[in-house]
């Protein structure tokens, strides 16, 4: 995909994973204790919308603003309320220093995680790119709960679990530019994290053009070991072109209890507010359940 996220901050794909990524923060923070963050493929944290880049493609016009102005986007000219958890992630984007005056800058997943964190709580952030895990440095220089890592975020994971906390989110949100092959990295990467850390919790996002390529994915997820696998997907578009991004999905490792009831109403939302070409579809299941639980 060759997937750089200045062009596409904000889009639909964006507003699935990072609302999934606020249930999975507030579920940690409903115990006192502090949790880790940790995200393999952090970029470089914050992206203006006004860019050349986002210009190009104008991908947060489907996404987020879609949800600044529902009217606009509802059959009679009246949205129903955001659930929630959609308001309240909607509103942690409004109130960004710099979108005082209208939405302006795209916070990526770690400045929205740092943003929604307590003080006892930490993030190891894990970028690559040498010229984004600069401004990533930049973004955090003030923030002592925060650590970067310039280096493949796949191989930080052996030295970074389990955390000292003992108990946090491992956020995998890789470009896809193996395309397929990319799913096998991460099925090796989960393979070796949860014989590390069996109960870490781990959100995985991933892009829908062909459902072909997600399909031995779930497969092996189904068999990973992990005690429960929650998927949550949004499809915009029929999930038959490899040229183009026709959905997104995010599964969870080790999901927190009644993620699903969580998340129901607020997917059920997205379908009516990012409906693009053709109604939207959504879906929420376990590959994994934890009966006994």
């Amino acid at each position: 995909m060759n997937y750089r996220h200045a062009y596409h901050a904000g889009n639909f794909a964006d507003v699935l994973k990072h609302t999934v990524q606020l249930a999975l923060i507030e579920a940690m923070q409903a115990k006192p204790t502090p949790f880790a963050f940790i995200d393999t493929h952090a970029g470089s944290g914050c992206y203006a919308l006004d860019s050349a880049e986002a210009g190009k493609t104008g991908e947060y016009k489907d996404g987020i603003s879609r949800l600044l102005f529902p009217d606009l986007h509802a059959s009679n000219g009246k949205a129903a309320p955001l659930p929630p958890l959609l308001r309240r992630w909607l509103d942690s984007i409004i109130k960004l220093p710099g979108n005082e005056h209208g939405l302006k800058l795209y916070p990526g997943s770690p400045l929205q995680a740092a943003r929604a964190m307590r003080e006892g709580d930490s993030a190891q952030l894990c970028e690559l790119h040498p010229e984004e895990a600069v401004r990533l440095r930049e973004l955090f220089h003030h923030d002592n709960r925060v650590h970067v890592h310039q280096r493949n975020g796949y191989e930080a994971l052996k030295a970074l679990l389990p955390p000292k906390e003992k108990r946090g989110l491992v956020l995998i949100d890789p470009p896809y530019e193996a395309q397929e092959a990319e799913y096998r990295v991460i099925e090796q990467t989960l393979k070796l994290a949860l014989e590390r850390w069996p109960t870490g919790v781990y959100a995985i996002w991933y892009p829908i053009k062909l459902r072909s390529q997600v399909q031995p994915f779930h497969r092996w997820l189904q068999r990973c070991g992990a005690r429960r696998v929650l998927r949550a997907e949004l499809l915009v578009r029929s999930d038959d072109s490899p040229l183009r991004l026709n959905g997104t999905g995010m599964v969870v490792l080790n999901a927190p209890w009644k993620l699903d009831e969580v998340l129901r109403e607020p997917l059920r939302a997205m379908t009516t507010l990012l409906s693009q070409d053709r109604p939207a579809q959504w879906r929420l299941d376990w590959l994994v359940e934890d009966t006994a639980s």
